[in-house]
């Protein structure tokens, strides 16, 4: 496993339009903004950042086949290679997002990703992956629960290690805590924020929070307090890396990238959320969820 190097990312691909209000948001009239047309995706932006970071990362999602080419190359900007599959009929995903400080509100339309096969992530693609990199919101769509447990069970086969970012606290609150963690039992690293976390336990106390969560690896994100790292049965905390916020979309998926790589190089969990916490450092202070080309 030593040479191998290459990290999927699994999951939604997104057109963002990112508006950000100049003050409070007035009904029934207009609210001066800046507005802006960026790429995202949680799965498609961890791919990005990889990708920026010199990792070998490969995004396997869905769009609209007429979208098929401008996706490719946004990712190919970047660094990134990506095994995009085409709907004729349904529109790429679409996500309006408000920002308003370090708070967002999204408007979700999913169009084509839910049409994401775990059949996608190919057994071919797995013998060369060190890692599989799966987004929540993955199993919204026919596969459901049995695919994302299939897809993790033939990775666990192939050696490769498995992480899971949960998505949003929301999606979990909808799609139900217990039938999540059950889709995802036998990942290797989970991802979720304090609001994720909660939800998933019940608990509020981050050090009891991580060990509840029943996987090897808990990487939980504290906003400005930082991050808990669980690691067989040890937990560390690792310091936030301050920065002036810009657009706060794609910290958590930038963070992801910046561990990842990191721990495909080291091996070592508490080195990663350093390099995660820089990476996400970077992400806040530019518009959209993606690096820049």
């Amino acid at each position: 496993m030593a040479e191998r190097t290459t990290i999927i990312t699994y999951g939604d691909v997104i057109d963002d339009v990112v508006a950000i209000p100049d003050g409070p948001i007035r009904d029934d009239t207009d609210t001066p903004s800046s507005i802006h047309s960026r790429p995202g995706g949680s799965a498609a932006n961890t791919a990005a950042w990889l990708g920026s970071l010199g990792a070998d990362a490969v995004f396997v999602g869905c769009v609209s086949t007429w979208d098929l080419p401008r996706h490719a190359q946004l990712l190919a900007a970047v660094g990134a290679t990506s095994e995009l599959h085409g709907s004729p009929e349904l529109p790429t995903g679409t996500i309006v997002v408000i920002v308003e400080g370090q708070r967002r509100a999204m408007l979700t339309e999913r169009g084509a990703n839910t049409l994401l096969d775990p059949a996608w992530v190919t057994d071919e693609l797995l013998a060369q992956a060190r890692v599989l990199h799966i987004t929540g919101h993955a199993l919204l769509n026919d596969a459901a629960a049995a695919g994302i447990a299939s897809l993790i069970a033939r990775a666990r086969a192939a050696g490769v290690t498995v992480s899971v970012a949960p998505g949003s606290a929301g999606f979990i609150a909808d799609y139900g805590p217990a039938a999540f963690l059950e889709a995802m039992a036998g990942a290797d690293i989970l991802f979720p924020s304090r609001d994720e976390g909660r939800l998933l336990t019940g608990l509020d106390d981050p050090e009891a929070i991580a060990p509840a969560l029943g996987f090897g690896t808990v990487v939980l994100t504290l906003g400005a307090e930082g991050v808990l790292v669980f690691h067989e049965g040890v937990a560390t905390r690792v310091a936030a890396v301050t920065a002036p916020v810009v657009d706060p979309t794609g910290a958590g998926d930038a963070f992801c990238a910046g561990y990842l790589e990191e721990w495909v190089l080291t091996g070592d969990p508490v080195a990663a959320a350093r390099a995660g916490a820089r990476v996400a450092s970077r992400a806040v202070g530019v518009i959209g969820g993606r690096p820049q080309p």
